[in-house]
């Protein structure tokens, strides 16, 4: 689904057509070295998840009947929509059974440091950051980045105001400046903005290699681990 379909689909003011700046790019979305890191890094990461994909698979297998892999509709360059891929963390249900669980943050995000939808293998895959693999298959098919922002829902982006829509003027990331800067400390939807938008302010291609050195320490250190 296109920005522009969405907004229509759920009859935004026009305003908040022209939020992401479509006339000016923002210089990571043509980078050609950031592409090139993209790349790399994701086969990298793919490599990594052949190695895990067989024991990871049975472990939730044998936890939790449902699916492998969790699937779901974000929105990323420009509101762009596409499906990101991540191991199953919670109970094949919980979609549904979201609304019976308390929120913790702020704004238009959802957290709750003890949610019972998680699984035990779940649990294990969110503190060592395994569950995020899969997203390396949606960095090389070039919906992602390496580094960006955090991908939003449907149900995110139907509730954003104008100010919101510039965080989606670059990628999404698998990591990013607010995941780096205090990762599931952060529960105010506008503390993740306000890292979004000085992500942009501040990007250069040395810059996101910065925020992937820092993204390694805090993964093996596991610095603000849900």
């Amino acid at each position: 689904m296109t920005l522009a379909l969405l907004l229509k689909n759920n009859n935004f003011p026009d305003e908040f057509a022209a939020a992401p700046d479509l006339e000016n790019p923002h210089p990571s979305t043509y980078s050609g070295f950031k592409r090139f890191l993209d790349i790399v890094g994701s086969l990298v990461g793919l490599l990594v998840l052949a190695l895990v994909l067989v024991p990871i698979s049975i472990a939730i297998k044998l936890d939790n009947t449902g699916p492998i892999f969790y699937t779901q509709q974000r929105h990323g360059l420009h509101g762009q929509a596409f499906t990101i891929y991540k191991f199953r963390s919670m109970v094949a249900n919980a979609d549904a059974l979201k609304a019976l669980v308390n929120n913790e943050a702020n704004g238009l995000i959802f957290k709750n440091t003890q949610d019972p939808r998680i699984t035990r293998v779940g649990r294990f895959l969110r503190k060592t950051s395994l569950d995020e693999l899969p997203q390396f298959w949606n960095v090389l098919l070039g919906d992602m980045s390496l580094v960006g922002t955090r991908p939003p829902t449907t149900d995110e982006v139907i509730h954003y105001q104008a100010h919101h829509w510039q965080r989606l003027n670059v990628k999404p990331g698998i990591t990013g400046e607010w995941q780096v800067n205090g990762r599931s400390q952060v529960t105010d939807f506008e503390d993740i903005v306000s890292f979004d938008l000085h992500y942009q302010r501040q990007w250069t291609p040395w810059y996101d290699l910065a925020i992937l050195l820092k993204t390694l320490y805090i993964v093996f250190a596991k610095v603000g681990a849900c």
